[in-house]
């Protein structure tokens, strides 16, 4: 069994998740997954907006500041590889544009979405 600890902190997570996809939809994006899994590693959202393919990673933590810097080169790694093996299965979205996203959850004040967080780099992926 997980301690009381973990629990928290998975409820938290998920409930950041929760206020992003809705904080996502208001500003104009399709959702077209959530939590989505595969071999390679998991993403937290999957979202369109126009022509844009967007990834993200959602992260909740007590400010923002924390927030920018919790997403590990390991986990954009695995963020990378997870969303091309996605893409993989669903070549009618190749054609479109890629970026990713972040969005911080802290308890006070909205949400914090920061734009192109990162980018894919081939030599990070290997």
């Amino acid at each position: 069994m997980k301690s009381a600890k973990h629990q928290r902190a998975y409820r938290r997570g998920r409930s950041a998740e929760h206020i992003a996809v809705w904080w996502l939809r208001l500003k104009g994006y399709q959702i077209l997954g959530r939590d989505v899994r595969n071999p390679f590693g998991e993403i937290d959202i999957i979202a369109r907006r126009g022509k844009l393919l967007i990834f993200v990673e959602v992260k909740a933590r007590r400010d923002r500041h924390s927030g920018l810097q919790a997403v590990s080169l390991g986990q954009r790694r695995r963020i990378d590889r997870a969303a091309a093996a996605w893409l993989a299965a669903r070549p009618d979205l190749g054609a479109l544009d890629q970026r990713f996203d972040l969005v911080i959850v802290a308890p006070a004040g909205w949400p914090h979405h920061v734009k192109d967080a990162w980018r894919v780099d081939q030599q990070d992926i290997v």
